[in-house]
């Protein structure tokens, strides 16, 4: 039974995302190569494979913050270390994106990339509930289970030395 299913739902998103940003990319590649263009002198084929290596570098990386999603969902647990550090970068780099998205392409776009940045963050602020560990409870001194909570005793500072 899936418990949270915002992990399966941002490893898919990421997953597409990832194909959709190597495939944008190729496909840039490839009109800048057919088109002959250049941007201030620059060699078209230049341009053209750095389109297609950028597209594919950005892809893997998606892909890779997708595979840790996804384990993220199948264990049910918080993920740790490179994982985490891989989300958050993650989560960075929409909030980037969306802030150019929204003066460059538009609203649309913009929202895109704030939702997936809120499924990336929600991931992580549910699983890191999770983990807390939950303050004990003090025990009634009575023994019986009834009565109010019994406050723990102050904290009293230690005495000051002295000197002989």
């Amino acid at each position: 039974m899936v418990r949270r299913p915002v992990a399966w739902i941002v490893a898919v998103v990421l997953f597409a995302e990832a194909l959709g940003v190597a495939a944008l990319n190729w496909f840039m590649g490839v009109v800048v190569d057919r088109q002959d263009m250049s941007l201030a002198g620059m060699d078209p084929d230049v341009m053209s494979t750095s389109s297609k290596v950028g597209g594919i570098l950005f892809g893997l990386y998606f892909g890779l913050c997708a595979v840790v999603a996804l384990l993220v969902a199948l264990r049910d647990r918080a993920p740790a270390g490179l994982g985490r550090v891989l989300l958050i970068s993650a989560a960075v780099v929409h909030a980037l994106l969306g802030a150019f998205a929204w003066g460059l392409l538009g609203w649309t776009q913009f929202l895109f990339m704030v939702v997936v940045l809120a499924l990336i963050v929600l991931l992580l602020m549910t699983y890191d509930a999770q983990q807390r560990p939950v303050a004990p409870q003090p025990e009634d001194s009575k023994g019986d289970g009834g009565g109010p909570p019994v406050a723990p005793a102050p904290v009293t500072p230690p005495t000051a030395p002295t000197t002989p």
